[in-house]
């Protein structure tokens, strides 16, 4: 298991928003402060499973430690645009580059095709998700999440708002892809029951259904 010294020196993005947000002096201290809340909150949940830490430990948790604790130093609303505005940089930055491989010939049936064996590995029972999983169709990739380790952590750790900005990370990954269609029309972050996802291959006459026939 990584320290919180080894994790926070993966979001310097972060520090680098709360340079430009706070005084340096200030900042430092901050950074510090939410280093040593970091490592409260990963010896609290040290006994969770290794599928689950590959989400706590790289993004739920850092995040939830640098937002508290600028909760402590400033508005909350404040805190909450340092973790929006550097998520928001990020995940475009992530889209722009999946952007750009789909134009390359065959990218976007490989990436379709793709989704099922990465989400049952990443995002499956293993790694504190339940799924919803819709018959295979050509072209396109459809699932629901109805549990979620982000809603399940960030509302333990008193900061469920959080919750709704990862959610939106993915709009921002895969919203404006060459080719490709995400349609999503609720989060568990944003209070619907469950987290839609369809990711499909579109030409001029093709169209996205509402049909939900779960196996």
């Amino acid at each position: 298991m990584k320290t919180a010294k080894q994790l926070l020196k993966k979001k310097r993005f972060i520090k680098a928003e709360m340079d430009r947000k706070f005084p340096q002096s200030l900042s430092d201290e901050l950074w510090q402060k939410a280093e040593t809340r970091l490592d409260g909150i990963l010896k609290k949940y040290e006994a969770l499973s290794g599928g689950v830490r590959t989400h706590t430990d790289h993004y739920i948790f850092p995040a939830a430690a640098i937002y508290l604790t600028l909760c402590n130093a400033t508005t909350r609303e404040r805190a909450y645009a340092v973790i929006e505005n550097t998520a928001i940089e990020h995940s475009s930055e992530v889209g722009r580059k999946l952007a750009r491989l789909m134009k390359l010939p065959g990218m976007k049936r490989f990436f379709v095709w793709v989704w099922h064996p990465m989400v049952k590995k990443l995002f499956g029972e293993d790694s504190g998700f339940r799924n919803v999983f819709y018959p295979k169709k050509k072209g396109e990739y459809r699932m629901d999440v109805t549990a979620c380790p982000y809603c399940r952590y960030f509302t333990e750790l008193g900061c469920p708002e959080l919750t709704k900005i990862f959610c939106a990370n993915d709009e921002r990954c895969y919203g404006n892809l060459p080719g490709l269609a995400f349609r999503r029309t609720g989060t568990l972050g944003t209070g619907a029951d469950r987290c839609d996802f369809c990711l499909k291959i579109i030409s001029e006459k093709s169209v996205i259904t509402d049909e939900r026939r779960p196996v």
